[in-house]
């Protein structure tokens, strides 16, 4: 089987300024410090680190300074897009080298890895938590996707264009998911739809293909399927995405993977060396 090409994806990480914490509770700093030894330890090494927004808590350079530092050992190619926790001039300015598609406004652009297109679309809007596509974002994702028909894609967001059955994140999704859902529908290049937003790893069907809400290396948000509790958090094991395509028929196959954050215990064999079962 030929080797898949991997691109990992990590999202909100909500850095504070040094020294703060996110809610009173959680370390983003110390969290995404350990994020990154994970990302730089994983063999083999992805090809691409994509981060789907809120990169930092409240939109402040001095934010985006500390992320800035705490990204430095990442050995791995980073892209980037915000949340809304982010704000975009800021992010515009930690990140000048992304191939942004406008000089302002939304962060949309295309990032080409080997035979891969990731699409990165800016789903904010300013001073709201819920997402939107504006009528420019998504002629522009539609030109990009009639562009190179022949190439596989991935579609990076911050909010899911789908709803997860906690409430109140639910309130703040894409909130035309029904337009970007028809433009998926338009192009079966589009192999996954890539979101973050809501701490968790969730997936589902969107628009014949698949979606799915990445991980954070934080906190996670309470699994309150009944809307029983207060808007809360959990701090639960902390991971990130890993996206392998396989090159084969049509658009190849895409499988993602969980990958838990910390310091386990293995590789155990499953068998000894006359191939017996331990």
């Amino acid at each position: 089987m030929t080797d898949p090409l991997l691109i990992a994806q990590i999202s909100d990480l909500h850095v504070k300024r040094p020294g703060e914490r996110a809610y009173r509770h959680v370390d983003t700093a110390a969290a995404l410090a350990r994020c990154v030894n994970a990302l730089n330890a994983f063999r083999p090494r992805p090809a691409l680190v994509a981060v789907s927004g809120d990169l930092v808590d409240t939109g402040a350079e001095e934010e985006y300074a500390h992320l800035l530092h705490l990204l430095r050992p990442l050995e791995l190619p980073l892209a980037v897009i915000p949340g809304n926790h982010d704000a975009r001039a800021p992010m515009r300015l930690a990140f000048p080298q992304q191939p942004y598609a406008r000089r302002e406004g939304a962060a949309h652009f295309l990032r080409e890895v080997g035979p891969l297109d990731l699409v990165f679309l800016d789903s904010t809007v300013p001073g709201e938590a819920y997402g939107t596509l504006d009528d420019v974002a998504l002629a522009w994702l539609e030109t990009i996707l009639a562009a190179a028909p022949q190439r596989p894609a991935i579609l990076f967001l911050h909010h899911p264009p789908f709803v997860t059955g906690i409430a109140h994140m639910d309130r703040q999704n894409l909130r035309n998911a029904s337009a970007l859902a028809a433009i998926v529908a338009r192009h079966a290049r589009v192999r996954l739809v890539a979101a973050g937003h809501v701490h968790r790893a969730v997936v589902t069907a969107f628009a014949g293909t698949v979606a799915t809400i990445c991980p954070a290396p934080n906190h996670a948000v309470d699994l309150d399927l009944a809307g029983a509790r207060e808007p809360s958090l959990m701090i639960e094991p902390p991971g990130f995405h890993l996206h392998a395509w396989f090159p084969g028929e049509g658009y190849g196959s895409l499988v993602t993977h969980f990958v838990p954050i910390g310091t386990f215990t293995g590789p155990h064999p499953f068998f000894d060396a006359a191939g017996r079962q331990l």
